[in-house]
């Protein structure tokens, strides 16, 4: 299938879930990560805040345990059409911008490259990693920044059922995808099942 159709399919399935829905999946997507990555003090993650409105992962599970373990907690905002990272704390105050995404007031880009986690929205991955996002192509620019250490983490409701038809060759695949049953990586290592 292509992107525009995948993102059309899988967007119509996230709005259908009520928000009871969201927030268990989301747990159990949270449950999942906990117990597959390591997470210690001074550890940097970066981490989008979830669209509660667009169905999203919620990822404020993820940041309350990140700063009650003083893991070094940045967000992306988008600046001048660059999706740029900032750090916060537990208490930074968070704006809703023009599309409803709550970021900070800062529009300082910490420069961090070298985070271990990076924690990324989608509506869709394939088996290979491959993610569809809201198609701006902002998480591409960014992933050629970071460290190529760097995890990039895809936290999905959905598991990879089908081919996208329309890659192209600027598209920086996922490391692993996490699912409420499921922890997929795409490093070559076999798809490990946490069902």
């Amino acid at each position: 299938m292509k992107k525009s159709d995948l993102r059309e399919k899988y967007l119509k399935k996230r709005e259908s879930f009520s928000k009871e829905q969201v927030l268990s999946l989301s747990e159990k997507i949270f449950r999942n990560f906990t117990d597959n990555f390591k997470l210690s003090e001074s550890q940097k993650v970066h981490c989008f805040i979830s669209i509660p409105e667009k169905g999203e992962v919620d990822t404020q599970l993820f940041l309350n345990e990140f700063f009650k373990r003083d893991i070094r907690v940045f967000v992306p905002k988008i600046y001048r059409k660059k999706l740029i990272s900032v750090e916060i704390t537990a208490e930074t105050p968070l704006l809703k911008n023009s599309w409803g995404i709550s970021e900070p007031e800062s529009n300082e880009d910490s420069g961090e490259r070298d985070f271990d986690y990076v924690l990324t929205p989608l509506l869709y991955c394939d088996q290979q990693g491959n993610r569809v996002g809201y198609g701006k192509g902002y998480y591409d620019g960014f992933f050629e920044t970071v460290n190529a250490e760097t995890l990039k983490i895809g936290l999905s409701f959905f598991g990879p059922d089908e081919e996208i038809d329309d890659l192209r060759e600027n598209d920086i695949p996922l490391d692993y995808l996490v699912t409420p049953t499921e922890l997929l990586s795409f490093l070559g290592a076999a798809s490990k099942s946490t069902k």
